[in-house]
Formats: C-alpha cells, sequence, structure tokens
C-alpha cells in the first residue's frame, strides 16, 4: 500500500512513518519542516519520499495524493496558547490546510483520510470520561480549529463518498516529541528540566490532570483506523482510559529517574482545560484497538530517548 503522511517528520508523523517502512508499506512525506524534523526521519532515510511543502498549498497536495492508497493527515499547528495568540495563522493550517487535503483526496480517488483529531474539541465540560456523544465545546482556537476539520471531513465523507476518520487524541508524548518551545507537551518539557537540572514549570497548582498517551499506542491506532471496516465517518478517543495529575506526573518521573523534579508553580494559561480522560470503547468496538503501553512504561521510554538524545548531542 500507499501512504501519504502529512507532518511525517514531526513527533507523532515520524514514529508513524517508523512503523509503516517497517511493514514494508510505499510512504510518502509531506511536511514544511516548520515544525517537523528531518533528523526524525534519518532512520528511513532512502526508503521514504519527501516533499517539502505545506499543506496550506493545494497543487502540491494534488501532486502528493497521486497514487495513494491512504492519507494520515498529522499536519497541524499543534500548540493551545499559540492558538490563542496566533487564531488565524492556526485556522489557516488546521482548517483551510485541512480542507485543501480533503479535495486533494477526494480527486485522487484516496480510500481514506486518517485525521489527527483532539480532545481539544470537548473543552472544559465536566464530565469524565469524555466520550464522543458529547457535544463539543472548545475552549481556544486550536479547539474549534480541530472541530471545524472535523467536521469537514465528515461532510466530505456524506457529499463525496471519501471515507474519513478522526482520531481525537489525549495528550500525546514519547520520543521526538520536542522541549525546545515553549509550546512544546508538557512532558517533553518536564523531561527536559529534569535532564537540565532545572525546576519543571507547572501552570496552576499541579492537580489538573491528563490521559496522557505514549506514541507507540497512537501509532497503532492510526494504522488501525486505516483500514478498520467500521470507522469510516466516525470520530474516535484515542486515550488509555485512565489520567494522572501534573504532580502525579513529576512524582513518577522522581522515582523513575532519580533525580529531583520539583515544581516551579505559574498562574494558569488560558486555554488550557482541568482534567481530561477518554471514554476508549469505541476505539476498542470499531478499531481493535488495545492501549499496549502503559503511562509509567511509556515515561521510561520517554526518559531513556531524552538521556541518549543529549548524549547524542554532545
Amino acid at each position: 500500500m500507499r501512504y501519504l503522511i502529512t507532518g511525517g517528520a514531526g513527533f507523532i508523523g515520524s514514529n508513524t512513518v517508523d512503523e509503516l517502512v517497517r511493514r514494508r508499506h510505499t510512504v510518502v512525506v509531506l511536511d514544511d519542516l516548520s515544525s517537523g524534523k528531518l533528523e526524525n526521519l534519518s532512520a528511513v532515510q532512502g526508503k521514504v519520499e519527501l516533499l517539502r511543502h505545506s499543506v496550506t498549498d493545494l497543487e502540491r497536495l494534488r501532486e502528493a495524493c497521486r497514487g495513494v492508497d491512504y492519507v494520515l493527515h498529522l499536519a497541524a499547528m499543534t500548540s493551545v496558547p499559540r492558538s490563542v495568540m496566533k487564531p488565524v495563522e492556526t485556522n489557516d493550517v488546521n482548517v483551510d490546510g485541512t480542507l485543501n487535503v480533503l479535495v486533494a483526496a477526494r480527486d485522487a480517488k484516496v480510500k481514506r483520510v486518517v485525521f489527527a483529531g483532539s480532545s481539544a474539541v470537548y473543552g472544559e465540560t465536566p464530565v469524565l470520561p469524555k466520550h464522543e456523544e458529547m457535544a463539543p465545546a472548545p475552549i481556544s482556537p486550536y479547539g474549534v480549529s480541530k472541530l471545524a476539520a472535523e467536521i469537514y471531513g465528515q461532510v466530505f465523507h456524506r457529499c463525496y463518498g471519501l471515507e474519513f476518520v478522526s482520531l481525537r487524541y489525549f495528550n500525546v508524548f514519547g520520543p521526538r516529541q520536542d522541549p525546545g518551545s515553549p509550546y512544546s507537551g508538557v512532558l517533553s518539557l518536564f523531561n527536559a528540566a529534569v535532564l537540565d537540572g532545572t525546576q519543571p514549570n507547572v501552570f496552576g497548582d499541579g492537580e489538573q490532570s491528563r490521559d496522557f498517551t505514549y506514541v507507540g499506542n497512537v501509532v497503532q491506532a492510526n494504522l488501525l483506523a486505516c483500514e478498520a471496516k467500521r470507522a469510516a465517518g466516525l470520530a474516535i478517543n484515542i486515550g488509555t482510559g485512565s489520567r494522572h495529575t501534573l504532580n502525579q506526573t513529576l512524582a513518577f518521573l522522581e522515582k523513575i529517574t532519580g533525580r529531583a523534579a520539583k515544581a516551579k508553580y505559574a498562574p494558569p494559561r488560558e486555554g488550557d482545560i482541568r482534567d481530561s480522560q477518554a471514554d476508549i470503547s469505541r476505539a476498542k468496538d470499531v478499531l481493535g484497538y488495545n492501549p499496549r503501553i502503559g503511562f509509567e512504561e511509556g515515561l521510561k521510554h520517554t526518559w531513556d530517548w531524552f538521556c541518549k538524545s543529549q548524549s547524542v548531542a554532545n
């Protein structure tokens, strides 16, 4: 099979590319390298086709989709705080870019588009765990952009017969998540701080909780969603079904690393939700998804990767 991975040089994208190559599929990566990194594809160099373009360029997407069986659309501006600062840019990439992907995939007669959705669409609703039948109520431009893109995909499924699946990721973490930006995922920032011997920053009291999901589980879900017969047209939560507070997470890191991980607390950030947890019943039923790597094991893998990356850099 031939797969197009938008954002394939990024965190989740490159991990997905690795697995597709391991399974001996043909892989095309489209990434403008605005946040993705060539080094993330070093293990598959010469085994994939790399197109350095943005999803905002429809004509380049049309070229990329030729002969493709499945599109995994992972390219996005992924930061909630950045979306609060730059809502127009977020919309350009996440909504208009997704519309371009859908048009190009439709015209190329792609079998299915799997979209990197987000738990941010649920917003601050108090019900836990979050399930797919809940009314969306995003509280950030990022959440709005992911919901709008998801609706576009579902409409293309209904209007044009383009199979579309939205996977609503819950706080993905793991190797290759870049800690070099203030907009990075919290666990990458925690690992980097502990490795550097500095205090991890926590926005709020640290009792906010997340369904932290190891990237290997997300890769599994991505590939299952390409071919699961009953998935077309659905939004599907991808998490673990459990949650941990940031304070608990820092305690786990201390246990794993043998180093201090005492937080430096700051005021909460605008657009951040308090608690998040996935109901993954639909993922289990429709996809056959079962998160194989638990939170502590995933933290250990992530810490090992951070240590290895630092030793290589030095």
